[in-house]
């Protein structure tokens, strides 16, 4: 396990739900992309948020996901759990399970409840943090899942519940950087959204960020000039991802149907998809926008690392 939110920082590739012909998660597709991401040079291993169809997953599929990452990923890098149950006690208990296993943090999603009011999703945030044995991060999506925290809110949930001091926004940059101006350095905050705006974000003073793994790899080499003070270099390695990007974010649906075959591809599982229901289906149109935005990247290297 890793210690100190310090080290919380970089890309965190959230990993895709790979499934077997059987409908069962497939243990050995899942374990080929985590060795993919790490040989690729994730900063750290993100799971079960909405890219990883959490809801489409049982409790017992949840929990053996997280065993298998922290099992492959051998406390080389962090590993950050989405939580996405809809009482207080059930996160609670997802989150103590999940740190049991080994994750370093988690991420709490809203639960789903009607008429969830901002200071109703405080109250629900602040009894989880209180009783998590980790940091707590939470999802701030409101585009995505309907509700969020403005920044006044994120302060005062990090003044009154110190677990929790990391954020997984998913906004434009231009929210984000008010998010952190009006945190004043109290949250480490991530964005996600696939890794757009990515150089802009850092300029912003986001710690890394959280985008499926179909490209993460090249948003990894963007940090690490960022981080050079290499900022024209950033920009230009951006430009050439940013189609890619623009195509997989037009939805989540979108991102689960073409990003997750470019990641089959990557990680030499194949062509062959399996999905659960409700997903949706590629379109010859659509495999050949995915094909001619990465047609340049490399496969992965899935070797297990020694």
């Amino acid at each position: 396990m890793v210690t100190g939110t310090e080290a919380f920082r970089g890309i965190y590739p959230i990993l895709y739900a790979f499934f077997g012909a059987d409908g069962r998660i497939d243990d050995e597709a899942m374990r080929r992309q985590v060795r993919g991401c790490l040989n690729a040079g994730a900063h750290g291993i993100a799971l079960l948020g909405l890219i990883t169809e959490v809801r489409k997953l049982s409790r017992e599929e949840r929990l053996s996901l997280v065993a298998l990452a922290v099992e492959e990923v051998a406390g080389t890098v962090p590993v950050a759990v989405t939580v996405a149950e809809d009482t207080v006690a059930d996160q609670v208990a997802m989150v103590s399970e999940a740190a049991a296993l080994g994750a370093d943090w988690v991420i709490l999603q809203p639960p789903r409840i009607d008429d969830l009011d901002e200071a109703a999703l405080l109250r629900f945030f602040g009894a989880v943090a209180d009783a998590a044995p980790l940091p707590v991060a939470i999802q701030n999506a409101p585009a995505f899942l309907g509700i969020g925290l403005g920044p006044a809110a994120i302060r005062t949930l990090n003044r009154h519940h110190p677990r929790f001091c990391l954020l997984k926004g998913e906004g434009p940059v231009l929210e984000i950087r008010r998010v952190i101006e009006e945190t004043a350095g109290a949250v480490t905050v991530f964005n996600g959204r696939g890794g757009l705006e990515l150089p802009d974000n850092l300029r912003a003073g986001c710690a890394g960020m959280i985008p499926a793994p179909e490209c993460f790899d090249r948003q990894v080499a963007i940090f690490d000039l960022m981080a050079a003070g290499d900022e024209a270099g950033a920009d230009a390695a951006y430009a050439a991802i940013l189609p890619l990007i623009t195509f997989l974010m037009q939805s989540v649906e979108t991102s689960l149907c073409y990003g997750k075959r470019i990641v089959a591809r990557r990680a030499g599982l194949g062509d062959v998809v399996n999905e659960r229901d409700p997903a949706m289906v590629p379109t010859p149109f659509g495999l050949g926008i995915m094909d001619r935005y990465s047609a340049d990247l490399p496969m992965f290297d899935t070797t297990a690392r020694r």
